[in-house]
């Protein structure tokens, strides 16, 4: 793709996204997965995802229908309702790469990590259970971790906490059923997405990704 058709392609996506900004989780994924807008969606969920510190999506290697799409925005409303019923949890929605809906969760900092610590307290471990049941419930769901910090200490010891923290995560989730296979990227990121309008402990947070396996996909398409 040239630089011209790639410029458009963003744009085109831009308009489509933001036309949507009235629809749910279904209506966006028959929206995006479909025809050009799948080339469009895919183009900007990869922009979206190297922001949010992970480009997630299965890697399908084809463009998803609209039907498709659709199927996988309910699941994906029901799981962001769900999760948005966890104390201290915020839920947001992304786009993956297949430009498909997928959600992220963050947890409010101070049930998560003090100071250069990976530890989990027992606030954060009970969220974790009750985030666990969402994800067992559906073992067609892939997950993604993204470990972050505050700004204290040199870059190379912040990438070693954040790596420790999202483990630690995935550790505790595994630990309450979650299938290992679900786990497709625990990454670290240190402060190279820090948020300039939350505090340092609100930066000490791990953000937690919800989006459909290729088998999901799979599943989806035969059914419509």
């Amino acid at each position: 793709m040239n630089r011209t058709n790639l410029i458009i392609a963003v744009l085109c996506g831009c308009i489509l996204l933001s036309g949507c900004s009235t629809m749910n989780f279904t209506q966006k994924g028959a929206a995006i997965g479909g025809g050009s807008g799948t080339a469009a969606g895919a183009i900007i969920g990869g922009l979206i995802g190297k922001g949010k510190g992970a480009a997630i999506g299965a890697a399908v290697g084809a463009a998803v229908g609209a039907g498709t799409g659709a199927i996988i925005g309910r699941r994906m409303d029901k799981k962001a309702a769900e999760a948005a019923q966890i104390e201290g949890a915020q839920v947001e929605t992304v786009t993956d790469n297949n430009g498909l809906k997928a959600v992220k969760v963050t947890f409010d900092s101070d049930i998560l990590f003090g100071f250069n610590s990976s530890t989990l307290s027992n606030d954060s471990k009970a969220a974790l259970r009750e985030l666990s049941n969402i994800l067992k419930d559906d073992t067609m769901t892939d997950i993604a971790i993204v470990g972050h910090t505050d700004k204290v200490g040199t870059y190379e010891a912040n990438v070693k906490v954040s790596k420790d923290r999202a483990y630690s995560v995935e550790n505790y989730l595994e630990a309450c059923g979650v299938s290992p296979a679900q786990f497709k990227q625990v990454i670290g990121v240190a402060y190279d997405e820090y948020d300039e309008s939350k505090t340092a402990a609100q930066n000490r947070r791990v953000d937690i990704y919800m989006y459909a396996s290729e088998e999901m996909i799979e599943d989806a398409g035969a059914s419509n």
